[in-house]
């Protein structure tokens, strides 16, 4: 099942927001777009880039019925490895208690030129 919202961008590709496969939802790698105009957030730096992708992360988990408390893994792809822990800092703040599985990787380059891209896979089930 296709899961989408308004309240987070539409793809850049051949692709969806999300897809339901029974108790998992698996989230496509969210840029820092903004959901309204599709262009990606370019200023204050990598932490309100960090912020927007987790706030499409959670508009599309909220779309499905979940929360962030449903993501058990994310893989966070970073242009600068340098930004870690800014983006690390951003993180903490959407993942306060729950603390979900996570690999985290240096790209040389992403898509509309922007410093990272998240994606997420939530439990559904009980």
């Amino acid at each position: 099942m296709v899961v989408t919202t308004a309240q987070a961008p539409q793809p850049v590709g051949p692709y969806v927001q999300a897809i339901r496969a029974g108790d998992l939802l698996f989230i496509s790698a969210q840029l820092p777009l903004d959901p309204v105009t599709g262009t990606p957030v370019r200023t204050s730096g990598v932490k309100a880039q960090a912020r927007r992708v987790l706030d499409n992360l959670k508009a599309i988990l909220e779309a499905a019925g979940a929360s962030m408390a449903h993501v058990v893994r994310t893989t966070i792809y970073l242009k600068d490895i340098d930004d870690f822990t800014q983006v690390n800092e951003v993180y903490a703040e959407f993942f306060p208690e729950h603390k979900p599985a996570r690999s985290t990787v240096g790209v040389a380059r992403l898509p509309k030129d922007v410093a990272l891209s998240i994606d997420a896979i939530a439990y559904l089930g009980a």
